[in-house]
């Protein structure tokens, strides 16, 4: 008797993108190699409660006439993103997460930001702000507008609080079937390298630099995050068959930051997000992004993966 194996996966001829050694002095550069990789044959479903693109002006209405209020817009069990909105003079209080590194984006107001090892600063829209594992911090929303801000971080992300303060457990509730308890740690400070900084303005940087184009802000064992700026006018002419590429490990989430921004999904109409939207694919899912309209745009690239590998058609080898 033969049995028949039914398998949810098809093999893709496609081109990848490899590394490969540099040599001493040179730069790394990509090395486009032709591969047989497993394409999910039914386009893959959407994480429970994660939708493709989900609009900041939505987000805005649920919270109407508030001031202060959070919501996860997205956590797939591997990397959670929640919007926070802060009423001027809110102050998020010392504190540092152990094993993980938390960064945000600054979408509205103004915050003050004071990060153990930095001198403090002001962060506005379009800044980021990168707090690395162990590293003491603490916030406030200032001027007279409430402060909105996307915060990322591992899904189910530990905070710690110093007890500076005395023996009173802090007065934020701690996660659910837990409760605060008084220990030690042996703590080491992260520091800052290449594709780590404290703070970065967008807007600051396209304004000193007019062929500014982003660059890896975020990149650690647990996530990375690429700044993409430019505009439509310097992209090829649109392709409305560029099916784009998938990631075969590492689904892709985006903060688009400024401007809009065109996404073309596999299994899905075409649609523009504009500035605070959150736009979401699964592994295994065809995409395509591109800069749209008149006006400079950036989008914020959140995958799981440091280098997260890209597989294109083999049309669109380099």
């Amino acid at each position: 008797m033969r049995l028949k194996v039914i398998s949810v996966f098809q093999f893709s001829l496609l081109t990848l993108s490899t590394v490969s050694a540099p040599l001493a002095g040179q730069s790394a550069r990509p090395t486009p190699i032709a591969v047989w990789a497993p394409k999910p044959v039914q386009t893959p479903a959407y994480p429970a409660g994660i939708t493709p693109w989900v609009k900041l002006a939505d987000i805005k209405a649920r919270h109407k006439n508030e001031m202060i209020w959070r919501e996860v817009i997205v956590d797939d069990g591997r990397l959670a993103g929640e919007y926070v909105s802060a009423a001027p003079g809110t102050k998020v209080s010392r504190r540092f997460h152990p094993d993980t590194r938390e960064w945000f984006a600054v979408v509205e107001g103004e915050m003050k930001v004071d990060i153990e090892g930095q001198a403090p600063f002001t962060a506005t829209r379009g800044s980021l702000v990168n707090v690395p594992r162990q590293t003491l911090f603490d916030l406030e929303t200032v001027g007279e507008k409430p402060s909105l801000r996307f915060v990322l971080n591992v899904s189910r992300a530990k905070t710690l609080f110093p007890r500076d303060a005395g023996d009173t457990a802090p007065s934020i509730a701690p996660p659910s079937g837990t409760a605060w308890t008084p220990v030690t740690i042996n703590r080491t400070p992260g520091s800052y390298d290449q594709f780590n900084q404290a703070h970065l303005n967008i807007h600051d940087a396209a304004a000193k630099n007019d062929k500014y184009t982003g660059g890896r802000f975020v990149r650690d064992d647990k996530s990375e995050m690429l700044v993409i700026y430019g505009s439509e006018k310097n992209l090829p002419p649109f392709d409305p068959s560029d099916k784009g590429h998938f990631h075969p490990e590492s689904a892709e989430m985006w903060l688009v930051f400024a401007g809009q921004i065109r996404y073309a999904f596999e299994g899905q109409q075409p649609f523009v997000a504009s500035e605070g939207d959150i736009v979401y694919v699964p592994a295994g899912t065809w995409h395509a992004t591109r800069f749209t309209g008149a006006d400079p745009a950036c989008r914020l690239s959140i995958t799981e993966y440091v280098g997260n590998t890209l597989l294109l058609e083999p049309r669109l080898a380099r």
